[in-house]
């Protein structure tokens, strides 16, 4: 993991350093939270250990800015001078984690673990979210002119207001040709209701 860790202590830099180090962790240091913005910019880095209370931007800016710029890596408070309070607001602004001083051998290595198991969800996250992009609208598959003509409709009719009925035998693919045009229509970052009319009672229906 490559770790950023930021505090104007230089003692507490050190033991930090040193606890990440022998878990096989990459770190880097900042004096205060400008520096440490300025680095956290440059690079992706897997975990950020922030003091609250520093000189030039403290930790509660730092963290505010982090979020403004949209810097995904898991941002991890620490302070001396904790109040819940603070750690609350920390944690309401974005933070991942808050951790008192002094620092704790097993809360660092907890928090260490936590961070790992987020950013293996994250990743696996942005991947799944490609695949669906690269494969959204593609559900329909075939190279054959009927398919062309179909796929084509589709992309003329979802775009408008009109309504649209689907017909075709069991196993048409009907519902395929629905969540196309709800992928290609305006409407598509809402969700897609499927109503089974033949499931709901036939004195019902009316007043569904």
């Amino acid at each position: 993991m490559n770790v950023l860790i930021i505090d104007d202590e230089r003692a507490i830099r050190r033991a930090l350093k040193e606890i990440l180090e022998f878990e096989e962790c990459v770190v880097q240091e900042a004096e205060d939270g400008k520096q440490g913005l300025a680095l956290s910019q440059q690079k992706d880095f897997d975990l950020i250990f922030c003091d609250i209370k520093m000189p030039a931007m403290d930790g509660l800016e730092f963290l505010a800015k982090a979020m403004q710029l949209n810097i995904e890596s898991p941002i991890i408070m620490i302070s001396g001078h904790g109040t819940i309070d603070t750690a609350v607001q920390a944690i309401k602004d974005g933070a991942f984690d808050f951790i008192e001083k002094p620092l704790d051998l097993n809360r660092i290595l907890v928090t260490l673990r936590n961070a790992k198991d987020r950013n293996s969800l994250v990743a696996e996250t942005k991947t799944l979210k490609k695949t669906v992009k690269k494969f959204k609208g593609s559900a329909i598959i075939g190279e054959t002119p009927e398919i062309y003509a179909i796929k084509e409709m589709i992309e003329k009719v979802a775009p408008s207001d009109a309504r649209v009925m689907i017909t075709g035998g069991n196993g048409s693919g009907k519902e395929l040709v629905a969540r196309s045009l709800h992928d290609f229509s305006g409407r598509k970052k809402m969700p897609f209701v499927e109503v089974n009319c033949a499931a709901i009672p036939s004195e019902l229906i009316e007043s569904e």
